[in-house]
């Protein structure tokens, strides 16, 4: 096997990521056949050499896992935070192996985030070379007319960190909900920091909800919070969209703009004993609360008898 940088051996193995093995090869933490080495850009041969992080020896390449998250509203995407706060690693701590994000939503954001530990792959994905398209719905304050959102449809020039202003690439924007806040579906191919937010802030209109809902060939499919595994298939598409090539996107999910109301369950209906005539009866009688007893069934009066009932008591004068 042909040497590579300790650095992409290390965050290979699962141990860090790759700036954070940098941070351990700096620090004296790594060593290659017994020697300390502490020089960025020091090559070895995984198969070959011994190479120990903190003492520990590397057991090899670990397996590159692949899963899709639903981001909720209130988490970080970072793999620490220094404010203590609740972060995306939180959501997959039963995934197997050790998983980053690829790009970020920021805490009020939500939606779809893929997170793997092949580093080859979420290097490609967030190449702006690679025009990986990202779809989001968005609900803003007020109604933007048909002139700024043109005007965001041609690209918009928004301030980054530090002042510097750069202009957005061409996006695309459909209206799906009207209303005094309407709700828009926007798909940008870039991925700079808190950009659909800026792009409307420029033309005067605060994002009040904003929700990743698809990914290059991903569609956001499972629930606030959750997470699954990705197929082989979406996995090679994943990789050709980081290569630069076109990838066939999937259908629109279906966007619940709404919490789904809860679904009204009803009482299970049970047989109860057999008629006396043979006919058996269903009853709701087991399920209702001990509070609301179930009244007794109320006796038919039989033609020559004297049962009183309030059908009886409904005769002609």
């Amino acid at each position: 096997m042909p040497a590579e940088r300790l650095q992409k051996i290390i965050a290979a193995a699962g141990i860090a990521s790759r700036r954070k093995s940098e941070e351990l090869i700096t620090a004296g933490q790594v060593q290659v056949n017994g020697k300390v080495v502490t020089e960025l850009g020091t090559k070895a041969d995984p198969e070959q050499d011994h190479i120990r992080v903190n003492g520990k020896l590397l057991q090899g390449p670990e397996r590159y896992t692949y899963v899709v998250l639903n981001k909720p509203k209130g988490y970080v995407t970072t793999v620490s935070d220094e404010k203590k706060r609740p972060t995306v690693m939180d959501l997959v701590t039963k995934v197997k192996g050790r998983v980053y994000p690829v790009g970020r939503l920021d805490w009020a954001s939500e939606g779809l985030i893929l997170m793997t530990n092949d580093g080859a792959l979420a290097n490609g994905l967030m190449k702006a070379s690679s025009n990986v398209p990202k779809v989001y719905v968005v609900k803003v304050a007020g109604q933007p007319d048909e002139t700024k959102l043109d005007k965001l449809r041609h690209g918009v020039s928004i301030a980054e960190k530090g002042g510097r202003r750069v202009r957005t690439a061409p996006a695309k924007i459909r209206l799906i909900r009207e209303g005094d806040n309407p709700w828009l579906e926007v798909t940008i191919i870039e991925g700079r920091n808190r950009q659909v937010r800026k792009m409307f802030e420029e033309v005067g209109h605060h994002v009040e909800k904003i929700r990743r809902v698809q990914y290059g060939p991903l569609a956001l499919d499972v629930p606030p919070g959750d997470w699954r595994n990705l197929t082989l298939l979406e996995v090679a598409k994943l990789k050709t969209a980081a290569a630069g090539g076109k990838v066939t996107s999937p259908p629109s999910p279906v966007i619940a703009l709404r919490a789904p109301k809860a679904a009204l369950i009803k009482p299970r209906r049970i047989a109860t004993p057999a008629h006396p005539h043979g006919s058996s009866r269903l009853s709701h009688a087991s399920n209702l609360p001990q509070r609301y007893p179930a009244s007794k069934p109320t006796r038919r009066p039989s033609r020559n008898g004297n049962s009183k009932s309030p059908r009886a008591s409904r005769h002609k004068h």
